[in-house]
This record gives structure tokens, C-alpha cells and sequence, in this order.
């Protein structure tokens, strides 16, 4: 588990790399950049929340939304600076540390309790989705969306 979810966060910080580069190239006004960074900024929200779960550290997001959006540069600083975090969090786990439970709050107030690991899939699928989402806008508009599937990512990781 603890190599797969270290290639995963290689291959999350890879992607979302992809995507952010991708999106410079359009511009700040394009309306695919706009709802983009809606979507972005969530993610990122709740990457940063499950960081604070993890660490057993409080947060201080009142929701997994933030009030004011980022500019795509900004955004892409904060994503790229957490991707390396989890990179470097993710490499220091052993496999006790992905079993070990952890209760935490989530921002509607409800209890959660979870294992590192899962929160870690959870911090994965969920950017996944997203980045999904943001492709679809791509092809929508007419435009070719970024290479971010994980089987070119191992076929590119393998090459170097």
C-alpha cells in the first residue's frame, strides 16, 4: 500500500502540474479558466483540510469553498507547494502509520473518523474527479484537455 500510494501522490503532483500549465496557456480570462479555478480551489481547500487531519492540526476552513478565488497563479503556487507536501508526508508513513485511525471534524460540524490511508485515497480520488471535470470543460470548448491519465504518467515515470 505504502509504494502504491507514494507513486499516486507522485503521479496527483504530475497532473495537476499538467493541468496548471495547461491552464496558464489559456489566459486568466478565458471562461474555461474561470470555472477551472472554481474547481481547483476546492480541491485544493480540501487537500489542505485532510493535511490538518492528518497532522491532528487544526484548520481554519469553515467550508470546503473558499470565500474569494485565488488567480490561477496564485492557485497554482499553493497546489504545486501542498503536492510536494503530501509527496514528502506520504514517503515518511509506514504501514502502521496508514492503519492508524483518526478522528477529526469535518467543516459542517459532523463527526469523522478515518485511517490515514483512507484519508490519503480519499485526498486522491477526490482531486481525480476534479481534474476530470476541469478535462471536460476542455473538450466542451473545443480545445484538446491536458495528458493527466495515470497509465501515462507510468509509462513516463518508467522512461526517466
Amino acid at each position: 500500500m505504502h509504494d502504491t500510494l507514494q507513486r499516486l501522490f507522485r503521479f496527483k503532483a504530475w497532473a495537476n502540474d499538467e493541468l496548471l500549465s495547461a491552464l496558464a496557456g489559456l489566459g486568466p480570462h478565458a471562461r474555461t479558466t474561470d470555472l477551472a479555478v472554481k474547481a481547483l480551489a476546492h480541491s485544493h481547500v480540501v487537500d489542505r483540510i485532510f493535511a490538518a487531519h492528518l497532522r491532528g492540526r487544526a484548520h481554519s476552513y469553515a467550508s470546503t469553498n473558499p470565500d474569494t478565488l485565488p488567480t490561477l497563479e496564485m492557485l497554482s503556487a499553493d497546489i504545486r507547494g501542498s503536492d510536494r507536501e503530501y509527496v514528502e508526508y506520504v514517503s515518511a508513513l509506514d504501514d502502521e502509520a496508514l492503519r492508524e485511525r483518526i478522528d477529526f471534524t469535518f467543516t459542517d460540524g459532523k463527526h469523522g473518523c478515518m485511517s490515514r490511508g483512507e484519508m490519503l485515497m480519499h485526498v486522491i480520488t477526490h482531486g481525480v474527479g476534479h481534474r476530470g471535470q476541469i478535462s471536460a470543460l476542455f473538450l466542451l470548448n473545443g480545445m484538446t484537455p491536458p495528458t493527466d491519465g495515470f497509465t501515462t504518467w507510468l509509462h513516463l515515470d518508467r522512461a526517466r
